[in-house]
């Protein structure tokens, strides 16, 4: 039974790198770059340009391309709703009305309305435009950014996340209300939910006030955890890779611990005892910098500067098949390519679990450091 659980796990990060290299040479990218060798990303500059639109967000979900035999570029996927706020107000249409175009070369007209999706960003034209005009710096200069509230990957990998935990967590409460011991998946979850309790909440939080945190600090585990897991496989999920997403869970914590934050907390760091009177006022700045800044700035930049460069490499060592063949030759930058990402995916795996433990544990310090009753 160990064999094949094994080979089972095996086979899986296999078909994950053969995806990735799938992706790479059908192209799902932002535009049609080649089309007289079908869409293949072979260049350096369209490899660049490959990466950076993979780890952003994407307002559709394109699985792969390809070119017909009529040298038409067609794309596998299916779009997502896009809702956005114009001079006109409320607009929605699905994503397919651009046609996979990133460049601004679809114009979309929804209204009164023109719009256009340029570098992954939806503008609005101006009065009178029929087409986005870029400046020296490759910005629209007859256009201007809508308020975009639109479902993209993103936005779906997150509700994705959230109803799996809501439905694997709300089971294994009522395991425990009936069965007292879990079954199924529930036997899976329970050693990361007490490890979660007893390694990082209780010993952190301490005895008196671990419990009230808690709740907060399994969900944090498990979406962070779920979400990086998700960032690996083909789908190309990179939601803790924005850094929207990591801002919004630091800034969760920040409100936790500063509302928590007992009278002791406050006092040490307003005016802290045992120093000259007129070095208080110098440690507080400091301590209120570390509070409100540096704490909630290191949980954000930590979880997304790890997620986003161990997606630039996977990608990058896919890339070696296409920029070291001419060296190589075929056979051996693909087998190259093949064992590097193989292996960079092993340690992404262990990667996965360790910043949402790092991120769990640092909001357990800071706030059992706001919670800590004065000795």
């Amino acid at each position: 039974m160990k064999i094949v659980q094994k080979s089972i796990k095996f086979l899986t990060l296999v078909a994950i790198a053969l995806c990735s290299f799938h992706g790479f040479a059908s192209d799902s990218g932002k535009k049609d770059n080649n089309q007289d060798d079908g869409g293949i990303v072979d260049t350096k500059n369209e490899v660049k340009d490959y990466i950076k639109h993979h780890i952003q967000d994407s307002h559709d979900f394109t699985l792969f391309s390809y070119t017909s035999d009529a040298g038409e570029r067609k794309h596998v996927g299916f779009p997502l709703p896009v809702i956005v706020w114009t001079s006109e107000g409320l607009k929605t249409f699905m994503s397919s009305a651009f046609h996979h175009d990133d460049s601004g070369k679809e114009i979309v007209t929804v209204g009164n309305v023109k719009l256009a999706r340029f570098h992954g960003k939806i503008y609005e034209l101006d009065a009178g435009q029929t087409k986005i005009v870029e400046d020296d710096h490759h910005h629209p200069k007859n256009a201007h950014k809508v308020l975009d509230f639109s479902i993209t990957k993103s936005v779906v990998g997150i509700l994705l996340v959230g109803f799996l935990m809501l439905f694997w967590f709300i089971r294994l409460a009522k395991q425990y209300k009936t069965k007292k011991i879990p079954t199924g998946f529930g036997r899976a979850l329970e050693p990361l939910v007490l490890y979660v309790r007893d390694e990082i909440a209780r010993p952190n939080i301490g005895e008196k006030h671990y419990r009230r945190f808690t709740g907060y600090l399994l969900t944090v585990f498990f979406f962070i955890w779920l979400l990086n897991v998700a960032g690996l496989t083909p789908l190309g999920f990179n939601v803790t890779g924005q850094l929207a997403v990591t801002a919004c869970l630091a800034l969760f914590t920040l409100v936790i611990y500063t509302a928590s934050g007992n009278k002791h907390y406050w006092k040490h760091m307003l005016w802290m005892d045992g120093i000259p009177v007129f070095v208080k006022p110098i440690l507080a700045i400091i301590e209120l910098a570390g509070a409100f800044l540096i704490k909630p700035f290191s949980l954000l930049i930590r979880l997304f500067a790890n997620i986003t460069a161990g997606h630039i490499v996977v990608m990058s060592l896919i890339a070696i098949m296409f920029t070291l063949k001419q060296d190589l030759g075929t056979v051996g930058a693909t087998g190259l390519s093949l064992v590097l990402s193989f292996l960079i995916a092993l340690i992404e795996i262990l990667v996965a679990f360790l910043q949402a433990y790092i991120f769990t544990m640092l909001s357990a310090l800071f706030i059992g450091m706001a919670v800590e009753e004065h000795h």
